[in-house]
């Protein structure tokens, strides 16, 4: 059976560099599952691999869409499994990559099947977003179910909107038991590598990327996609709060500290969701290459 690697891990802990490393020894491909590198207009905020990376390694699903394209998880699912097939047909083993833990998932066990879109419960609360803000939004998910609304980003209208759209259609079960992880049957065997570090050292390198990030002319890249600050691509964090300090909301540095901040929380949610899942085998940040490659070996 062909083998799929999974390398995930919270935002800032190397991934991209170890699957570049991995990929080069196996004389393979790299498949992304940041579902923000997706697209092209946005490069500085979602850290998308630097040239040489890119040259050093095929990378697919790498800016591949517009923020102007819809595009979710559904559609990530089917182009993956068309694409790895395709190229399982010359490779024994694919790295695929990424912070986005529902885009991993769906890739190697995929989707629950959950409550279709409701246009008419969409429409009544945007229209209520617009009207109270995202508060009463906040509100109703909490008393739908507490726990997934502490677990997800509950500032996000867009996953607020969808979250309540789902629980007002699901007869009173809360969404741990609609995601249960039913794995459907893939033609490849998955091992997952996770990567972390102490804490206090994550929030240093993302204190540190922001400032990078910065320094490479974030700002200027989000002023040009700030006319389209509603589409839901851009609900991001790196350039949401500088839409904040373009309509005067905050000054440049408080915008700054926020990105970070609001990092933090993210990178604090993405390893809540990957400790959920035992087959991982974490390493340190500043492991050894020969320590992953023996790990491959025996499960491989």
């Amino acid at each position: 059976m062909k083998k799929l690697i999974i390398i995930a891990g919270p935002t800032a802990s190397g991934k991209t560099a170890l699957a570049v490393s991995l990929a080069r020894l196996l004389n393979t491909h790299i498949l992304s599952a940041d579902s923000r590198q997706f697209y092209k207009e946005m490069s500085i905020g979602t850290a998308v691999p630097e040239p040489e990376e890119l040259a050093a390694a095929p990378h697919h699903f790498i800016q591949h869409k517009s923020i102007f394209e819809p595009y979710n998880v559904g559609d990530f699912e089917q182009d993956f499994l068309t694409k790895s097939a395709k190229l399982f047909q010359n490779h024994e083993y694919l790295i695929l990559v990424g912070g986005s833990g529902l885009y991993l998932d769906a890739a190697s066990k995929g989707l629950d099947k959950l409550p279709k879109k409701n246009e008419k419960i969409r429409a009544e609360l945007q229209q209520r977003l617009i009207e109270n803000g995202i508060t009463s939004l906040q509100n109703e998910l909490k008393k739908l179910d507490l726990d997934y609304f502490n677990k997800i980003d509950n500032r996000n209208p867009h996953r607020l909107i969808r979250s309540i759209e789902i629980l007002r259609q699901a007869e009173g079960k809360k969404m741990h038991e609609m995601y249960q992880n039913s794995r459907k049957q893939r033609p490849f065997k998955t091992i997952h590598i996770g990567l972390n570090t102490d804490r206090t050292v994550l929030y240093e390198r993302i204190n540190q990327r922001v400032d990078i990030m910065i320094n490479k002319g974030l700002v200027e890249e989000a002023q040009k996609l700030y006319p389209n600050k509603n589409l839901n691509a851009l609900n991001t964090v790196g350039y949401k709060e500088l839409f904040n300090y373009f309509d005067g909301v905050w000054n440049l540095d408080f915008a700054v500290s926020e990105i970070k901040k609001n990092t933090r929380r993210f990178a604090k949610r993405q390893l809540t969701w990957f400790r959920k899942n035992s087959e991982i085998k974490w390493f340190d940040i500043h492991y050894k290459i020969e320590d992953i490659l023996t790990f491959l070996e025996k499960n491989i």
